[in-house]
């Protein structure tokens, strides 16, 4: 049976979104190609957003989206999707794809059911005899009300049921445009399993628009980067797109350097031409190796705490048996946690566990029902919030009457930079300092506002949400200036890849408890998993792996042990595997000395000596074997730590 499409203005009969399951599916014939669009041009009043752009979705695409905020990539998913419709070319498709939107706004009904918006007017007994649409509810709607009016829901429960009313249909091509807004890790891990495991290999398609560069790594197989009109393929997650577009931006250089040079050369050694460099489109240790060795290391934990306690001394912040209730609901129970100079935590929980409750506890801005906050008298604190309600005293103002009131300055690699300076690193251009603050995207408000936090000087930072409304490059600036703040950190933050490169240790906030995460994002959901489980009934005597335990008053340093060992490996099993680990590298090290050494030899033989040059081949080619197989072995041994 055909359901009416949720959230549309008049109840029309929406194909795209019925399950198979659901309703009768028709015949659609297995097809290499999906969807794609020849020479697009899109253009608003004041830029051109796609110019001449031509690309393909095959069947089996796993696509991440990324770019600078406004670049287009919701402009690309509507034009794609048949939302929008280009100034200059075409959109092709080959038959009748299916096509499953989840745009960033919602366009759902307020006086429909939770139920009835996700599944339309589906009998219970189709619905419910299907796993894959039992999973969805499960995954997205455990917290939600299903038979609520969607007018009651918050902005996050809304999003849940307009991603669920998309994932139930049976779809050729997903297009998701910010997905993971507003769900918590837990939901975040469930939503990349789920997208890994709804289709086959080779069947199906996804594109993705997010900022979320962990959930890129985990779903997406080749990345797209919209910039400047263009839109420019990688192969490979987020980490793969990383390292080629370094190596695409070091080889632009390269070409650039030879272009200057090459009128100063004879004709004679331009004829010889220029030995091409073997590259190979997998993620090489050795390359990525390469291309950071001068890079200095992104902190010094033992640093950063020296200079952070000769800031603001021993004492910072010390909870106290502190409970406190909101509407009735405990959201901290006689917690006692110390939180010390130079300390980087990451705090997690589900929605609603009373996170940012927590950090306006620790501010003093709510006093508890019982305990006590001691705070350290030299303590200076700064707050980025969810909401950015400290730009509102500066709403009427524009950018450049906020920056005279600042005269300070902040280090950036070394140098002392002041307030314009400062926003010009967090992308703002000398067009946006006569801009009223109020007009800003929000992107530029969070940027403006966090120039606004450091340039303060504080020595305890706490930002709710900091990489709301910023792009990936924006989030890569917004680490580089959080990797050398010395001061102290709470951060909370549902993006797995922020917390886990500017924090030093993650604490899960559940049951009124923060308890201590040695391992990290992947403990935490190990511990939801072992939770589930003993709920269920299911687990089993002795299987489960011990749970992480509320820190005790100095729980302001990990334990060494849990954090730095895995379950399976022994204390004396893990030093053999790091002992092996060194050797390889050093392994390759030598391989790789003795393949420039042959590519060397291979330049000074007689290029009519064919013979010579087939045994300098097959050298070269025995050593990048050997080079190959102590790669895989490296990356097993790193596995295993």
């Amino acid at each position: 049976m055909a359901r009416p499409s949720p959230g549309a203005s008049r109840h029309h009969i929406r194909p795209d979104r019925i399950h198979p399951d659901i309703a009768p599916h028709h015949e659609r014939r297995p097809v290499a190609f999906l969807l794609g669009c020849e020479n697009v041009t899109l253009e608003y009043p004041a830029r051109k957003v796609l110019d001449q752009v031509t690309l393909g979705i095959d069947e089996g695409a796993r696509i991440g989206i990324v770019g600078r905020n406004g670049d287009g990539k919701s402009s690309l998913l509507a034009l794609l999707a048949g939302r929008k419709e280009p100034d200059e070319g075409r959109i092709t498709r080959r038959g009748d794809p299916h096509i499953g939107l989840l745009a960033q706004s919602d366009e759902l009904e307020d006086g429909q059911t939770v139920l009835h918006t996700v599944l339309g007017d589906t009998p219970e007994y189709q619905w419910a005899s299907d796993a894959r649409i039992r999973d969805i509810l499960a995954g997205l709607l455990h917290d939600t009300p299903r038979d609520s009016t969607v007018g009651t829901l918050s902005g996050g429960q809304r999003r849940k049921v307009d991603l669920a009313r998309v994932l139930v249909g049976d779809h050729d091509l997903l297009l998701l445009d910010e997905p993971t807004n507003h769900l918590d890790i837990a939901t975040i891990a469930w939503l990349a399993d789920h997208l890994r495991g709804r289709w086959r290999a080779r069947e199906g398609a996804l594109l993705i628009v997010t900022h979320d560069r962990w959930f890129l790594d985990e779903v997406c197989t080749s990345m797209w980067e919209v910039h400047d009109g263009k839109v420019e393929p990688f192969e490979g997650g987020y980490s793969a797109y990383v390292l080629q577009r370094v190596e695409r931006e070091e080889a632009a250089m390269r070409a650039e350097r030879k272009r200057r040079n090459m009128m100063r050369r004879e004709l004679a050694w331009l004829s010889r031409g220029a030995r091409a460099r073997a590259t190979k489109p997998k993620f090489h240790v050795a390359t990525a190796r390469a291309l950071i060795a001068d890079e200095p290391p992104l902190r010094v934990p033992l640093e950063l705490k020296r200079s952070a306690i000769s800031r603001m001394g021993k004492k910072v912040i010390d909870l106290e048996d502190v409970t406190v209730h909101l509407d009735g609901r405990p959201i901290l129970d006689d917690l006692t946690w110390r939180i010390g100079p130079g300390d980087r935590f990451g705090i997690i929980g589900a929605n609603g566990a009373g996170k940012t409750t927590l950090l306006k506890t620790v501010r003093g801005l709510l006093t508890p029902d019982s305990g006590r906050v001691r705070i350290g008298q030299t303590v200076r604190f700064a707050t980025l919030s969810q909401r950015l309600e400290e730009l509102e005293v500066h709403r009427d103002e524009r950018v450049r009457e906020v920056l005279s009131h600042y005269k300070t300055t902040y280090e950036i690699d070394g140098k002392e930079v002041g307030p314009s300076k400062l926003l010009e690193h967090l992308g703002f251009e000398t067009a946006h300092l006569s801009s009223y603050v109020r007009d800003l995207s929000g992107g530029q408000k969070r940027r403006l506002q966090l120039m606004l936090t450091l340039i303060d000087k504080p020595n305890v930072l706490l930002l709710d949400e900091p990489g709301n409304d910023l792009d990936t490059d924006m989030l890569v600036v917004l680490e580089n200036l959080l990797d050398t703040w010395p001061g102290t950190l709470l951060l909370v933050t549902h993006d797995r890849y922020l917390m886990e490169r500017v924090c030093d240790d993650v604490f899960a906030l559940e049951g009124g408890k923060v308890r201590h995460m040695p391992g990290g994002v992947d403990q935490y959901l190990a511990h939801l998993r072992e939770q589930e489980t003993a709920a269920s009934g299911e687990e089993k005597p002795g299987t489960g792996s011990r749970s992480p335990s509320q820190p005790s008053r100095s729980q302001t340093e990990p334990d060494v042990a849990d954090a730095a060992t895995p379950a399976s490996l022994s204390q004396a099993e893990l030093r053999a595997v790091k002992k092996q680990i060194a050797s390889t590298e050093r392994k390759i090290a030598t391989q790789y000395g003795k393949l420039e050494e042959a590519r060397t030899e291979m330049t000074s033989v007689d290029p009519t000596d064919y013979l010579a040059l087939s045994a300098c081949e097959e050298k070269a080619a025995e050593i990048q074997a050997r080079i190959d197989e102590l790669e895989a072995l490296w990356l097993e041994l790193s596995e295993r730590v």
